[in-house]
This record gives structure tokens, C-alpha cells and sequence, in this order.
């Protein structure tokens, strides 16, 4: 996957990208990501990239040319399909099942915006997508960006150590994931649950599926009304309810 990011700050973006899982997915070049100053392709002296909303009002606008220009100077798509991802207040809620739609693409752009928002020519003349990760304001989607991609990227093939790591992740079921625990047997008089060390896998595997419709539904009910449940799961979840 090649990931283009437009920004007036790339250097926010050096410590998250040359760590953790973003920086081994580069080194198997499963990903090349390349941040933009799009300040640079402001195309004036002053290397300005906001002005004045007109009409009036209170804060700045970002200009449509440097995003414009900016754009049109990234190497050509190596994909058939560019995905142009404005990142925004208005935007659709950031979830699992958009991070593994846009874990498809072969080519993603993120466009980081700051002032008071944007040229609304940028919005309906150049994205494809619109995206918040939630009904808050940051100072810039600089943030944003690093959200979305870390969540992408480490569903590409042979990121992640195990292939099943993100496939029981919480949202990627639909639901939150169960407890884990790891060693010692007992901690400080908290003992690890009886049935993880029994080696009866059926067991295990219903004491999970059990603790993950638990936690769901105290603490996210709502998505308990956007799945379809399994006979046992709704079984389990009647029992959990009484």
C-alpha cells in the first residue's frame, strides 16, 4: 500500500511512523507512507495557505490551491483506484469495518486541515472521503491521520506477528474482546480464572465468547443492536441479562 499524507506539520508524523508496528510494516515494505507539506505548493511568495472566509466571519479558511497543487504533484496512482481521505469534523465516524474497507486500497491520501476548515471546493472537487474519529475538535487532523493509519495498516497482510491477532480485536466481531491474562497464576491475591488453565478448549472458548457478550452489553450495549447473534450467543446473552 502507498499512503500520502498532505500536511503544514510532517514532522508530527516522525516519531509515530519510525515506531512500533508502523515502523516494521515500512521495513517489510508492506507500506511506503510519504508526508506532504502542501505549504510548499501554495504558490506565493508568501507561502500562504489560508485567507478570509467570505461572507465574514471569525477564523481563517484553508485556500483551495496549495491542497490542489499539492495533489496533482504525487507521483501517479499505482492503483486503479485513489482514495482521497479528507479528515474532518464533518466527516463519517471512524470505524473497524472502515479500517478494513480501506485496508483494500492499494493507494490512500489523507488530507490534514487547519483554521476553520476548508475550501468547500476542496471537499467537493477532489475527496472521495470524509472522516472523523470522533464528535470532538483537534487543532488539526494531523492526528487524525496517525489514527486512521495505524489502524489500516495493521490489518495489511504479514503486519502483524500472528494472522489472527486483529481478527478477535474488539468492533472486529462486533463485539468488545474478552478479558486476557498472563502470567504469574496470581498476582498480589488476584488469581488468573480457573477455566484458562484447565485445558478444556470448548470450555475456554465458551468462557470468552461469554465474557465478551458481558462486556458488550454493560458497557456498549448499542452495538448489540448492529450484529447479527449466533443461537449460543443469544443463549448466553439471555443468561447474562437474567
Amino acid at each position: 500500500m502507498n499512503i500520502h499524507i498532505l500536511s503544514l506539520f510532517p514532522e508530527m508524523f516522525t516519531g509515530v511512523f519510525n515506531s512500533s508496528i508502523l515502523k516494521k510494516a515500512q521495513e517489510k515494505n508492506e507500506v511506503a507512507i510519504n508526508v506532504v507539506n502542501f505549504r510548499d505548493y501554495s504558490g506565493n511568495k508568501h507561502h500562504q495557505v489560508d485567507d478570509y472566509p467570505y461572507g465574514g466571519g471569525a477564523g481563517m479558511v484553508l485556500k483551495p490551491e496549495p491542497i490542489f497543487n499539492a495533489l496533482e504533484a504525487l507521483p501517479p496512482s499505482q492503483g486503479p483506484t485513489r482514495r482521497i481521505i479528507l479528515l474532518c469534523p464533518q466527516g463519517e465516524r471512524f470505524t473497524q469495518k472502515k479500517a478494513e474497507e480501506l485496508a483494500l486500497e492499494e493507494e490512500l491520501v489523507f488530507i490534514c486541515g487547519h483554521y476553520e476548515g476548508y475550501d468547500e471546493r476542496i471537499r467537493e472537487h477532489l475527496v472521495t472521503d470524509e472522516i472523523s474519529i470522533g464528535d470532538f475538535v483537534l487543532t488539526g487532523g494531523e492526528l487524525a491521520a496517525m489514527t486512521v493509519v495505524d489502524s489500516v495498516v495493521r490489518l495489511l497482510p504479514n503486519v502483524l506477528g500472528n494472522a489472527e491477532s486483529h481478527e478477535k480485536d474488539s468492533f472486529s466481531t462486533g463485539l468488545l474482546e474478552h478479558p486476557h491474562y498472563t502470567r504469574p497464576v496470581e498476582f498480589r491475591g488476584f488469581k488468573v480464572p480457573d477455566v484458562l488453565m484447565s485445558g478444556n478448549h470448548a470450555a475456554i472458548d465458551r468462557w470468552r465468547k461469554e465474557q465478551s457478550l458481558k462486556r458488550t452489553f454493560t458497557r456498549r450495549p448499542d452495538l448489540l443492536e448492529q450484529i447479527i447473534l449466533t443461537s449460543e450467543e443469544e443463549r448466553l446473552l439471555k443468561e447474562i441479562k437474567g
